[in-house]
């Protein structure tokens, strides 16, 4: 597997190097950066690249388990607190690991191999998701955020500034254009048939002249600038 792209953040300039220095010196992590506050990693940072943060919890603004919350979509968050009563707090949030600073070589060590086992993990269920069809996205409709799987997505239906997401058993509504959506990575297996309608590559059935017959025998126009995009069908 590739290093694990490493973020720091702590307030406390000597443990703040500790930790660089611990990091740099591992094979398995790839040091992304650092910040002292959590606010100003906000402003800064993209955590799409961030596999895992080294996050000190008592830091001035906003505090390491808030900032936990706010950025829960990295994988992986290894606290680094001075005090050991904040382990408690910690566990209102996703945590791999809890280590109280001083850092000691061989804690940081153990902390590194449960974070390459979890990753591992990680990955081998994501692989196994994509081969079962098991890839899926979230949408939010209203308040409520929905998790669908992409293989149960039989078409797309424009309406408007809206798109569709058919399914067999319901149709969701999202505040996007179709156009849009399928610039998404998610959606690059969906092509565009008609102003109004995407369909996924392997629900196509057949190909008329100025129709499509889906998998489940939904028929859809085609559109006639839309042509093209079938000329493998």
């Amino acid at each position: 597997m590739k290093p694990f792209r490493s973020l720091i953040i702590d307030d406390n300039e000597i443990n703040l190097l500790m930790t660089v220095s611990f990091v740099r010196a591992h094979p398995q992590l790839e040091f992304l950066g650092s910040f002292e506050t959590a606010d100003e990693a906000l402003t800064k940072q993209n955590f799409s690249d961030v596999d895992v943060l080294f996050l000190d919890i008592d830091i001035p603004g906003t505090n390491g388990v808030e900032f936990r919350k706010i950025v829960d979509r990295v994988p992986a968050c290894i606290f680094i607190p001075a005090y050991p009563e904040h382990a408690l707090d910690s566990f209102s949030v996703e945590t791999l690991d809890f280590v109280v600073k001083p850092l000691k070589r061989a804690r940081f060590d153990q902390s590194v191999e449960k974070l390459t086992q979890f990753m591992t993990l990680r990955e081998k269920a994501k692989l196994y998701e994509n081969h079962i069809g098991g890839d899926f996205i979230y949408i939010k409709e209203g308040h409520q955020e929905t998790k669908l799987n992409l293989h149960e997505i039989i078409y797309l239906e424009a309406l408007k500034d809206y798109t569709l997401i058919i399914t067999e058993n319901k149709r969701h509504c999202v505040l996007t254009s179709i156009g849009n959506l399928l610039k998404e990575k998610s959606f690059s297996q969906f092509v565009r048939i008609h102003r109004s309608f995407a369909v996924k590559r392997d629900m196509i059935k057949s190909r008329g002249s100025n129709e499509l017959k889906l998998q489940n025998n939904i028929v859809l126009p085609i559109g006639g600038s839309y042509k093209e995009n079938l000329t493998l069908f």
